[in-house]
């Protein structure tokens, strides 16, 4: 039974392998977003000021730690004189590889040390943020370079999506498992479902990129000795001088003159700042709007269906923008997400079941948006190809540059957030009750009846104001952004031309 069962694993499609590693990633990144805010606020009892530091440092780093790492990690691939001779090799699938077998259990562990207080708030809050974003960069970076290095063309890659985005819906049923074991009162349950979670991505990891690593190393020995073979063709056969390489500083100012990057990116910001806003105060809206109306498994499943819903939205999304255009997509989701906040608004927080629905998909239509900008940077890449004249689309480069950008709204999506919880209500969520040193926030018998009616009304208000006040600002940057339509076909015509004289790679041979 084990034999076979082992046999029918090995024998599994390359693109389901590759697909389960974003398996491995969402059933703990979900748990993350969702709860360690709370965690530190309500169970460890961190103070205002260590907080504001911890989440500003990580601002910094999570800006930073994108472009650095992929830059340590191909640095040795650019320094090559013809850049398509090397990237496709066998070697690069492998080095990714073991790249993630060795990152991925690491993040897994720094996912742990979040749930067993170990130092000072302060610190631990810095450190694991720092280090558990650090290993989650890795991994994300390796598994987006896979996607390229595995397949050329656009039906095999569409193939990989699919297999990403089906095993993230998977991977987000944890949600469902981790509201019913989660509280701040005793906190043994939720540990040890957090320690099962890091097991599972573990062993996760390691046989999945030791299979595909089998794969390569068995399979393609012989592809490997054809490929060397065309490398030494390509590399004799090329007799035009090296291009002149530009320093950081001169693509920097190049970065600055393109419109559309600039225009793209701050509304990603507003975006990136929506979807972790909406993750770090869930459980906020459940306990203080929905927590007497509603029931624990009812609460479980719209926390599990704002994370799962999104990964299959995706795959709805992506048949619209193949009709209407990415362009014309991500417009819609943003006057459906303008007109629903209204809706909510006239309404009132009186009208649960209405409620209910407007936190869930105010979260499932934020996410599905996230999840079509990557085709958004797949086209700057092109216009930056064509508006600089490269010989050769700098897109990883270009993704780092768009991460170091909008990666600091997952910072502030925590800070406004609390910022403005307190200045709309005087609720101060790291306030605690001198008596009994728990946080006021959380337990309804501790805050005065008074103010119990201003507490939810400002929750209430903080949940319809922020997706207006988002929409709003990106609908006016998405107006001015220009590359669709005609501009984009004569920007995709114009790369075609430019990419028509140069000399074949081995990836297209």
């Amino acid at each position: 039974m084990g034999l076979r069962l082992g046999a029918c694993i090995f024998r599994l499609p390359t693109a389901v392998i590759y697909g389960s590693l974003s398996l491995f990633v969402s059933i703990l990144h979900n748990v993350f977003l969702l709860y360690y805010v709370d965690t530190f606020v309500s169970v460890y009892k961190i103070d205002k000021l260590s907080f504001w530091i911890g989440e500003t440092v990580f601002l910094i780093w999570n800006s930073l730690n994108d472009p650095l790492f992929g830059w340590l990690s191909d640095r040795v691939f650019l320094s090559t004189q013809q850049p398509g001779a090397e990237i496709s090799s066998p070697e690069v699938v492998l080095k990714r590889l073991k790249a993630l077998s060795h990152n991925g259990p690491l993040f897994a562990i720094s996912f742990l040390a979040f749930w067993v207080a170990w130092a000072h708030p302060g610190l631990q809050f810095l450190l694991c943020l720092c280090m558990y974003d650090s290993f989650l960069t890795m991994v994300d970076l390796h598994h987006n370079a896979l996607l390229a290095d595995l397949a050329v063309s656009a039906k095999d890659r569409t193939s990989l999506n699919f297999y990403c985005s089906l095993f993230s819906a998977i991977g987000s049923l944890s949600v469902f498992m981790s509201y019913a074991v989660w509280n701040k009162e005793d906190f043994f349950s939720f540990r040890i479902f957090c320690v099962l979670l890091a097991l599972c991505s573990i062993v996760g990891f390691t046989l999945s990129t030791k299979l595909l690593c089998q794969r390569f190393e068995s399979g393609g020995k012989a592809k490997w000795d054809q490929e060397s073979t065309l490398k030494e063709l390509y590399i004799e056969n090329q007799s035009v001088p090296p291009e002149k390489r530009i320093t950081l500083a001169e693509y920097l100012q190049q970065l600055s003159r393109h419109r559309n990057f600039l225009w793209f990116v701050g509304m990603n910001l507003i975006q990136v700042f929506h979807c972790h806003f909406n993750s770090n105060f869930f459980p906020l809206f459940l306990e203080h709007l929905l927590s007497d109306q509603i029931s624990v498994s009812t609460g479980s499943f719209l926390l599990g269906v704002s994370y799962i819903a999104p990964h299959l939205n995706n795959l709805y999304f992506l048949s619209l923008c193949r009709r209407y255009g990415v362009y014309a997509v991500v417009r819609g989701l943003f006057f459906l997400k303008l007109a629903l906040s209204i809706v909510m608004l006239l309404a009132g927080p009186d009208q649960v079941y209405l409620l209910c629905i407007f936190i869930a998909s105010n979260r499932v239509f934020t996410e599905g948006t996230c999840k079509l900008l990557n085709l958004v940077v797949t086209d700057l890449v092109d216009e930056d190809l064509v508006l600089n004249r490269r010989k050769q689309a700098a897109s990883a480069l270009l993704f780092g540059m768009v991460a170091l950008v909008t990666k600091p709204g997952q910072t502030f999506a925590p800070l406004i957030g609390t910022w403005l919880l307190c200045a709309y209500t005087g609720h101060d969520i790291f306030q605690r009750n001198p008596l009994s040193n728990v946080v006021s926030a959380q337990p309804k018998l501790e805050s005065p009846a008074f103010l119990e009616p201003t507490l939810r009304q400002g929750c209430f208000y903080l949940l319809v104001f922020v997706p207006i006040t988002c929409a709003l600002l990106q609908l006016l940057s998405w107006s001015q952004f220009s590359l669709h339509g005609k501009r984009l076909q004569m920007v995709k015509a114009q790369r075609q031309n430019l990419t028509q004289g140069q000399a074949p790679e081995v990836k297209t041979i």
